[in-house]
């Protein structure tokens, strides 16, 4: 299998490079972690990545809405570039920050097509509190999005502020349509629409990670990167405790398995 090549934007207050890093290289790709000014000093760089990965933090300190200024500054400086990507059949990826920024964008939902057009948002928790905690997510078989393939229930850590997605009913009833809603908060046992504090923000529909229609645009709050041990899990010393065998690895290495896989087979 060949390696894929992974680039991680760094800069300006973005903080989880080294987590995501280790993901994708466990996972088999190659990564290389470039700075937001080193890339806007020459963007054909871009060309030589099969994949592009917004990743968790505050860029910019978030000051003017999270994701804002880091997505404004990509959209008049790389939209060119970043249509090319799309359309060269490559994968992007947007965690917590970068799903806020990918949405900035209007790299997700994308409905039709239609990329670099808002359509969605993720705004201030109900709670008005950053929430850090650990949360269970159902995902979606129905959807295109490839980084979820093969995933039924799986938990993963969040820390977010501006979590809570929201969008028109027009858009919210052509996202559900399409089944671009590639996960979902819910309860331990799977049940979506339980409320806080399996639903940590008051997404609309329980919506914690969304897809364009290839599939191969992913954004979510939540973060996969920061649950590639079982000794990441908070609860493990609990469980082994119990007689119970830990798995080799954390629950969120399987979305970046899926993402490495499709992209040496395909890009």
């Amino acid at each position: 299998m060949k390696k894929p090549k992974v680039l991680i934007i760094t800069g300006y207050g973005l903080n989880c490079e080294a987590e995501t890093s280790a993901a994708f290289e466990v996972c088999g790709a190659a990564t290389e972690l470039m700075h937001l000014n080193d890339l806007e000093s020459k963007r054909s760089v871009l060309d030589k990545f099969g994949i592009l990965v917004f990743i968790g933090g505050f860029s910019f300190g978030d000051h003017l809405g999270a994701g804002a200024v880091f997505a404004n500054r990509i959209k008049c400086r790389f939209t060119e570039n970043l249509g090319r990507f799309v359309a060269d059949g490559k994968m992007i990826i947007g965690i917590c920050n970068g799903f806020q920024t990918i949405t900035r964008l209007g790299l997700v939902p994308a409905l039709g097509g239609k990329y670099f057009t808002r359509e969605a948002a993720l705004a201030h928790n109900d709670s008005g509190l950053f929430r850090d905690d650990w949360i269970t997510l159902k995902a979606n078989p129905e959807s295109p999005c490839i980084c979820t393939r093969g995933i039924g229930l799986i938990r993963l850590p969040i820390r977010h502020g501006e979590g809570k997605f929201v969008a028109e009913k027009q858009i919210l009833d052509q996202i559900e349509k399409k089944n671009l809603v590639a996960l979902r908060y819910c309860d331990e046992s799977g049940t979506c629409g339980a409320g806080f504090p399996a639903n940590p923000n008051g997404s609309l529909n329980d919506i914690a990670g969304i897809c364009d229609e290839t599939g191969r645009i992913f954004g979510l709050m939540p973060h996969p990167e920061a649950f590639l041990s079982p000794f990441n899990d908070p609860d493990w010393t609990r469980r082994s405790a119990l007689g119970e065998k830990l798995p080799d690895s954390g629950e969120g290495t399987a979305i970046f398995r899926n993402a490495v896989r499709f992209a040496s087979e395909n890009i």
